[in-house]
């Protein structure tokens, strides 16, 4: 071989910058680039290839199992999603078939819970084992075409940064839109005056949810008359919606007429009676917290988060691969100081955070209270052992 030029496009030494020779053959750099950007585009690729085939699909007893590392209990949420991701693969493989005589319509989901129930993990977790795009929004951001904020389209520059703003990509995605029960209309009659951030969002989302093609402002945000649109077909774009729905018990109750009075013997047993309120949850109690019916109607799976009781607070503190005591743990061991939590110290500071009402969320606030001094005076002991004798609140 000529140790004058490259072995792969033959150009010259003095054609080129840089020739590495190997074993028995040269090449030149403009060849390394090439070769580099053919190897990063195979690999995306795959990283980001949709199933091909039912063999290559997660069943969703394997998909609830993944998200049984991530979030403690919700086995009702951790199903109803699970099997709802699975069927949304499914419609994709479905719908590259040639001969088809039946279209399957996909099944866009909301999740109602308290604050602190895991609406959020849940959705980042399934990220994690998804290979679609995948990207969580906040619905209090939004608002009507015309006003400060965004416009519902802004959605989708979401997901399509996601996708390297490749539209096919996208078109196959999974969208999570965050606290959706803020932009529930102000009363349950229709609004004399503009909603702007309420209403009329419902409204604009319609046309999302429901599939259709999309003019998308590629940087999100607002739309201008000069602005280039890329336009995007929502048809087998999965939306899962979540919000915590304050106040929905309530509404509840009054519909099964269940709303106690004076020292009534069905407030007895309270977490049981929370427990089946909340599953008798449907759309009529969703449209008179004040969702429309046309948005309601395009979210045929309505799942439920149960409230968090002591037991499962203990769980989520201690079980997850990230758990609060596991990332404290860490952190100490870093100064070489040994970290331990006694079980009355773990149930001493998932009482503190049931009495402040902040879910699973407020876990860390409290463990972060309780550890102050000893993260201050951080290397003054060895060992530490948090137990409820030497906690204060």
């Amino acid at each position: 071989m000529d140790s004058n030029q490259c072995s792969f496009c033959g150009k010259k030494r003095n054609q080129v910058q840089m020739l590495i020779s190997g074993n028995n053959g040269f090449i030149c750099e403009e060849c390394i680039e090439q070769a580099h950007g053919i190897v990063h585009e195979q690999n995306d690729s795959y990283e980001a290839s949709a199933a091909t085939s039912m063999e290559d699909l997660k069943k969703p007893i394997e998909i609830k199992k993944f998200l049984d590392q991530y979030v403690i209990g919700q086995d009702q949420a951790k199903k109803q999603l699970s099997v709802a991701v699975y069927n949304h693969y499914k419609r994709l493989l479905h719908a590259q078939e040639e001969n088809r005589d039946v279209e399957i319509e996909k099944s866009n989901v909301i999740m109602i819970g308290e604050t602190g129930t895991g609406k959020t993990l849940l959705a980042k977790s399934i990220a994690k084992e998804l290979n679609v795009p995948f990207c969580i929004v906040d619905a209090t951001i939004l608002t009507e075409a015309g006003y400060v904020g965004e416009d519902v389209e802004s959605i989708l520059s979401r997901l399509l940064m996601v996708a390297d703003f490749d539209v096919e990509k996208a078109e196959k995605g999974i969208v999570f839109i965050d606290e959706i029960d803020k932009i529930a209309r102000k009363s349950d009659n229709a609004s004399i005056t503009r909603d702007v951030s309420g209403e009329g969002v419902q409204q604009g989302l319609l046309k999302l949810l429901e599939g259709s093609i999309v003019n998308v402002p590629p940087q999100g945000g607002r739309k201008h008359p000069d602005q280039k649109y890329i336009q995007v077909n929502t048809q087998n774009i999965l939306f899962i919606a979540g919000g915590a729905f304050d106040g929905i018990k309530e509404i509840i109750e009054r519909r099964l007429n269940k709303q106690a009075i004076g020292f009534s013997a069905e407030k007895l047993n309270k977490a049981q009676e929370e427990e089946y309120i909340l599953s008798q949850l449907n759309a009529i109690d969703l449209r008179k917290f004040g969702l429309i019916p046309e948005l309601l109607g395009r979210f045929p799976i309505i799942t439920y988060l149960d409230k968090l009781d002591k037991k499962t607070m203990i769980k989520i503190m201690t079980e997850p691969k990230n758990s609060i005591v596991n990332q404290f743990v860490e952190l100490f061991k870093m100064d070489g100081v040994e970290l331990k939590f006694t079980k009355d110290g773990l149930e001493a500071i998932v009482e503190e955070t049931i009495e402040k009402g902040l879910g699973a969320r407020g876990l860390r606030g409290t463990t972060e209270k309780v550890l102050e001094d000893y993260m201050f005076n951080i290397g003054a002991h060895k060992k530490v052992s948090i137990s409820r004798k030497n906690i204060k609140f």
